[in-house]
């Protein structure tokens, strides 16, 4: 049976959370340390190692493309290699398997692997598997939650369900929301292994929610997006702002939500401050 299948609503709001980058703050090093350098290896890049992570780091960090599913950062980047540096054989096969999957996790581009034989695929898998063990091995020092997010999730969690709604690795959500004692406070958690943050949020939907008293709280462009595509709330956690974002969440997003003032105006002007904050 399907996490969603099992699951049961208690309450009449529900808050989907992200993790990295939003909750925890584990974004910056797991890129800085993992997913970029990873790349540069699996692909023997390190003729252009600096010019690579950085623009790895951008579209991943700091523009639009923040927050974007690992596979389909992976495509973007090489095909921006294989444009400005070297051939990346198959990257056309990547591209087109990132934007057409509807699941973009390991089990997935390792079905893509045996179904097409395509090197690239496997390729993709081994940095992905990399990625996911460089991630454990990080210092316990690197990842801990933002100031005010353990307020903020046990403040929603007092008067609403609780969904961790992450693209990221099941394994080290669970891990770092543990270690801080966050994962008391959640009721569900749904990663990359259950599909895409709307897929998540629809689901969740079919539990019986009403879109307006659903909140999304996340601190990329693709929350936003994920939220909308379900007609549900939207609250930004802006970067490099974390700390002040977690405590007008608690003291006065989440009272707005549950007392419906919270949609049209209010929405509006947190979400001009998010594009702002990117742009």
């Amino acid at each position: 049976m399907s996490v969603f299948k099992e699951y049961k609503k208690v309450r009449d709001f529900l808050v989907c959370i992200d993790s990295d980058g939003c909750a925890m703050d584990t974004m910056d090093c797991k890129h800085f340390h993992c997913f970029g350098p990873c790349m540069v290896d699996e692909w023997e890049l390190g003729e252009w190692r600096e010019p690579i992570l950085d623009y790895w780091n951008q579209v991943n960090l700091y523009t639009m493309t923040r927050g974007i599913n690992r596979f389909l950062a992976l495509g973007k980047v090489l095909m921006h290699v294989n444009g400005n540096y070297r051939d990346i054989p198959q990257i056309k096969e990547l591209a087109a398997w990132t934007e057409n999957a509807k699941e973009l996790s390991n089990t997935s581009v390792k079905a893509a692997y045996e179904r097409s034989g395509l090197e690239i695929f496997k390729k993709a898998l081994s940095w992905s598997e990399a990625v996911n063990t460089a991630i454990t091995e990080l210092s316990d020092d690197l990842k801990k939650p933002f100031e005010g997010a353990t307020e903020g999730v046990k403040a929603a969690h007092g008067c609403a369900d609780v969904a961790i709604v992450s693209s990221a690795n099941y394994e080290a959500v669970k891990e770092e929301w543990e270690k801080f004692g966050l994962m008391d406070s959640v009721d569900i958690c749904l990663t990359q292994n259950e599909g895409s943050k709307a897929y998540c949020i629809g689901r969740m939907l079919e539990a019986g929610y009403d879109p307006e008293h659903v909140l999304m709280v996340g601190d990329a462009p693709g929350d936003k997006a994920a939220a909308e595509k379900n007609g549900v709330l939207y609250y930004p956690i802006l970067v490099k702002k974390e700390a002040e974002s977690w405590r007008r969440f608690a003291q006065e997003a989440l009272p707005k939500f549950l007392d419906g003032s919270y949609k049209s105006e209010y929405q509006d002007q947190v979400i001009r401050e998010f594009l702002e904050n990117l742009s």
